[in-house]
């Protein structure tokens, strides 16, 4: 099959592999390590090692009832493919007898950052789990190949990155298959997971493949990236993926699987290929046409719209702000966006961004300078990644705006690859779930009627995908107001009173001096100023509606809501 590949197979394969790149953030070139499976027999010793060792107590984990074999029944090469079969049969060894057994194959080669394509048909009998996964080569689990000489960290410290896994997801629907991460942030049932729907699963072959570069680890299935982890804050608690990790190769029975029926005879993992792929040739190019520029400013968020080109096919971002200095990677030639969250309300930032590839060659005119000012919390808006359900990998936009007595409610999940998300707004007090509009993408909205100027509302959004769901923290927000709740009620606060709602005149009375006010609209747009205060601020060229009033004293600020008649 693979020998004779015809000329329209070619092309479909080359338009995956570019639908595939544009869809990662490091695209990597060179084929490092990989077993065709093109000799009949035992699986090549120089590439693989069989794990039979039981662990202690004489069982796999997860209640798994099969023993792993170096039985040529178990684990065989035939016409160009590896057949990983799990058996009905007793088998007795290290004095323990088991009524199944199956193969687990561990890579004799690891590597740090790359990608791994894995082409493969697998079973979907009832009681199976196959699985093609990572673990760190450091993981002290003993008789796996690399333990003896570096099992020096127990699992999950060491990491585990699961491609594809099936049969242990029960309440999804046929055809689903996940991939999973797990560290010490997130292991076991970890919340660190994604899934998507593969066709004719069992019967036909498709690609599982995984992109793992400093910066976030990619799944996807036939080219179609589906999850993709990548935490805000990398540590050894949530990013033990700085490291070395080999493949495995499995099916396992029972256990998480579920219950094995009495009819099971055998099932098979049928491999047609195992690649990797790194980036190896020497390069000694710049990247050029480097470009930076702000996108969509929020109150508590700048966007940078970043682009680059490189020959390797991808460009690495270093962003610097304050104390701040975050990394990101991109495509050659295509606009990557970046949400800088956690900003002040109107404050300005200086971002110093400069652009490399991975062999470290710099672009000529380093750094590009961006500086942008966050918008005044006209509105309860910006970035956040706080979680009361699930987690989030990057984040989501939230924006409330008062419309009359009408507030309309926006979310955004940031998350990439997500597929089939749907969003409900949660109301907290009395607890109802409303299905929210979609605006485009994964950005969702409702507008709720009827509301008290004043009154102080609180809402969350579920988002639901394929392969798993995160759930908002609550907002509070005052309807008609800026939604800057957080800040501490000033020293003035109790000594400042105005004449609200006002018409033609503002007229204000404190015992702390004023140094200036702003006003603005309820879309953001400072619409009057004053740096000369008197009893009396001429207001009359404001149009009626609802404003946000600034007061200002040194470095103090005092919020307040403003009727104009």
């Amino acid at each position: 099959m693979k020998k004779n590949t015809c000329f329209h197979l070619f092309i479909f394969l080359f338009l995956v592999v570019q639908n595939s790149f544009a869809q990662v953030d490091v695209v990597y070139n060179n084929l490092v390590w990989s077993d065709e499976f093109e000799t009949n027999g035992a699986v090549n010793s120089t590439k693989w090692h069989h794990q039979t060792q039981l662990p202690a107590g004489g069982s796999w984990f997860n209640g798994e009832q099969q023993h792993y074999t170096n039985l040529i029944t178990n684990s065989f090469v035939n016409t160009g493919f590896l057949n990983i079969k799990a058996i009905k049969e007793p088998y007795t060894n290290q004095g323990v007898t088991k009524q199944y057994t199956s193969a687990r194959l561990n890579s004799k080669f690891a590597f740090m950052y790359g990608r791994v394509d894995v082409r493969a048909k697998i079973p979907t009998n009832q009681g199976t789990w196959p699985a093609i996964w990572l673990l760190g080569k450091n993981v002290n689990e003993d008789g796996g190949f690399f333990d003896s000489q570096f099992g020096t960290t127990s699992w999950p410290a060491c990491g585990e990155i699961d491609i594809m896994e099936h049969g242990i997801t029960q309440s999804q629907p046929a055809g689903y298959v996940q991939s999973a991460i797990h560290t010490p942030s997130s292991f076991g049932n970890t919340v660190n997971h994604g899934g998507t729907i593969a066709s004719n699963l069992g019967n036909d072959f498709h690609v599982y493949s995984m992109n793992w570069s400093p910066f976030q680890i990619t799944f996807l299935l036939d080219g179609v990236a589906f999850y993709t982890y990548n935490p805000a804050v990398k540590n050894a608690s949530t990013w033990p993926f700085n490291a070395e990790q080999y493949l495995l190769l499995n099916i396992a029975m029972g256990g998480v699987a579920g219950t094995i029926p009495s009819s099971f005879t055998n099932a098979a993992m049928e491999i047609d290929y195992v690649r990797v792929y790194q980036n190896t040739t020497p390069d000694t190019e710049s990247p050029a046409n480097f470009t930076a520029t702000s996108g969509v400013i929020g109150s508590s968020s700048i966007e940078l719209l970043v682009n680059a080109t490189d020959n390797s096919g991808s460009v690495i971002y270093n962003v610097t702000y304050g104390t701040t200095t975050l990394s990101f990677a991109g495509l050659s030639g295509v606009q990557k966006s970046a949400v800088i969250p956690g900003l002040t309300p109107n404050t300005n930032y200086t971002f110093t961004i400069s652009a490399t590839d991975a062999a470290g060659n710099a672009f000529v005119n380093n750094p590009v300078v961006v500086n942008a000012t966050t918008a005044v919390a006209s509105q309860c808006n910006g970035t956040n990644n706080e979680a009361q359900q699930g987690s989030f990998t990057v984040g989501y936009n939230y924006e409330f705006e008062t419309i009359g007595t009408d507030v309309k409610i926006t979310f955004e999940i940031l998350d990439p690859n997500l597929v089939g998300v749907v969003a409900i707004l949660w109301n907290q007090n009395p607890f109802t779930e409303t299905q929210m509009t979609n605006v485009s993408g994964n950005k969702f909205t409702k507008t709720i009627t009827g509301q008290t100027i004043g009154a102080t509302i609180n809402y969350a959004v579920k988002f639901a995908y394929a392969g798993g769901l995160a759930v908002t923290k609550y907002f509070p927000y005052v309807v008609g107001d800026n939604c800057d709740l957080g800040t501490p009620t000033t020293k003035f606060d109790n000594d400042l009173t105005f004449i609200n709602p006002a018409k033609d005149f503002l007229e204000i009375q404190s015992e702390i001096p004023i140094d200036r006010i702003e006003i603005y609209n309820m879309t953001g747009i400072l619409a009057l100023t004053a740096t000369e205060i008197s009893d009396k601020i001429d207001i009359s060229r404001l149009p009626a509606g609802i404003y946000i009033l600034n007061i200002y004293s040194g470095n103090e600020r005092n919020v307040r809501k403003l009727i104009v008649k």
